[in-house]
């Protein structure tokens, strides 16, 4: 039989409450520690939702301290090429709240941004963004209401950062999930010529 929760009290008699520590940390501005968590950090996860709900989670990469500090209230993240979907860039237009999770490989705590974001397709500090020569064409602009760090359980949990526990090889080749999944009238071949070496030479194309 499931038993599906379906109030906040169930759930709080299920979890518990936070310590006074965890229900407290929230941050509505920048502190040092931030700016230098963001200037050490290559990765983050971009969420996002739709005016209907619909929600939608993105990786962003790019060099470390690709997350450009404005003000202590105020964050840049730069576009770079991609499939063009534009799925939460989409929901950004129709729902500002943004969620962010900035990742440094090795650690194990992230960092946690929401707030409200808007695009932006130019400004003067777009010229801090250039990567490799190629300036960005959008940026998303985000208004912080809360920061805080997350502890490091689900890492820890996931061994995640630990090379010996890695499986790459456990599924088929990009080209290949491609071939079998997305795109069957392809050819293999041009599948595997298009993510093979070369790839890594156009990500900023």
């Amino acid at each position: 039989m499931t038993v599906e929760i379906t109030s906040h009290e169930e759930l709080r008699e299920l979890l518990g409450v936070p310590n006074a520590r965890a229900a407290s940390k929230e941050r509505p501005r920048l502190h040092e520690r931030d700016r230098e968590w963001l200037g050490a950090s290559p990765f983050c996860l971009m969420a996002t939702a739709g005016a209907d709900g619909s929600c939608d989670v993105s990786p962003k990469g790019d060099p470390a301290g690709f997350a450009l500090v404005l003000d202590d209230t105020t964050i840049a993240l730069p576009e770079r090429p991609g499939n063009r979907r534009a799925d939460g860039y989409t929901n950004i237009l129709d729902n500002p709240h943004i969620g962010l999770l900035f990742l440094i490989p090795g650690r194990t705590d992230t960092l946690r941004i929401n707030g409200r974001a808007r695009l932006v397709s130019d400004a003067p500090w777009f010229d801090d963004m250039v990567v490799k020569g190629h300036r960005p064409v959008l940026a998303v602009v985000v208004e912080i209401e809360q920061i805080f760090y997350h502890c490091a359980k689900a890492f820890l949990r996931s061994a995640l950062w630990r090379p010996e526990t890695w499986q790459p090889e456990a599924l088929p080749s990009r080209a290949r999930l491609i071939k079998e999944v997305e795109a069957p009238t392809e050819s293999l071949e041009d599948l595997e010529r298009h993510y093979g070496p070369a790839y890594a030479t156009k990500i900023y194309v």
